[in-house]
This record gives C-alpha cells, sequence and structure tokens, in this order.
C-alpha cells in the first residue's frame, strides 16, 4: 500500500524523488514503512545519485534535509526510528528529522504549523 501511494505521489508531482529540495513528513509514523519507502526512492533517483555521488553524502542529505517525521509516543518513536536508521552502520552519525510528538491535537486545533516551526526552524 505505501509503494501504491507514492506511486500516486509521483504521478501528481511527476520527478519528486529526483529533487533535493523537496521535503516529505509522515506526520504520524507508525512503523516507519512510509518514510523508509521515501527514502529508498530518493536514495535510488538516478538524479540524486548525479548530484551526490557519494552514496553516504546523499544518505546525509536526504535525512538531514529531505525526510522529516513525527510519532505520538516513545516507543513507536523507538520502533520506527530504529527501522528507518536501522539498515545501514553509515546511519549511526547522520542527524535526522525524526521527533516524538502527537501532532493530533495540534491538527484539531489548526495549530499543526506553528508547532512544525517550532520544531523545524532550519526549514
Amino acid at each position: 500500500m505505501v509503494k501504491k501511494m507514492l506511486d500516486m505521489l509521483e504521478q501528481e508531482n511527476h520527478g519528486c524523488f529526483d529533487m533535493p529540495d523537496k521535503t516529505f513528513i509522515d506526520l504520524y509514523m507508525k512503523s516507519g514503512l512510509y518514510i523508509t519507502e521515501i527514502v529508498k526512492r530518493l536514495y535510488q533517483s538516478d538524479e540524486m545519485k548525479k548530484q551526490f555521488p557519494d552514496n553516504k553524502e546523499r544518505l546525509k542529505h536526504i535525512f538531514e534535509k529531505q525526510v522529516y517525521g513525527l510519532a505520538p509516543t516513545e516507543i513507536i518513536y523507538k520502533i520506527a526510528t530504529s527501522y528507518i536508521l536501522g539498515f545501514d552502520e553509515d546511519t549511526k552519525d547522520i542527524k535526522h528529522n525524526f521527533r516524538q510528538l502527537d501532532a493530533l491535537p495540534y491538527a484539531k486545533d489548526g495549530t499543526l504549523e506553528e508547532v512544525l516551526e517550532e520544531l523545524y526552524p532550519e526549514q
């Protein structure tokens, strides 16, 4: 299902996984599968490979500048980040933009945008 969702996203936003300035966020991470599939597509993109030929530098750029995620509880945060980052030793030292925060109440009361600006001020 995740692959189908991302196929649809790419159909609507052609080339979105080829752009190093395009960002992606999962506002309610559970397993980390959605973000992992995004990372795979970015990492395997021929255009991204051209711009970041070094594999470690490409991963660093993706995790530090392109993918974001919020997990509603500490245990889900640990599960998701372990799944997303646990595939490679090179990800150990990479800064990432995954945070533990239940976004649902902020989405309901209309303040999610402000919360995201506080969490990610550099974006």
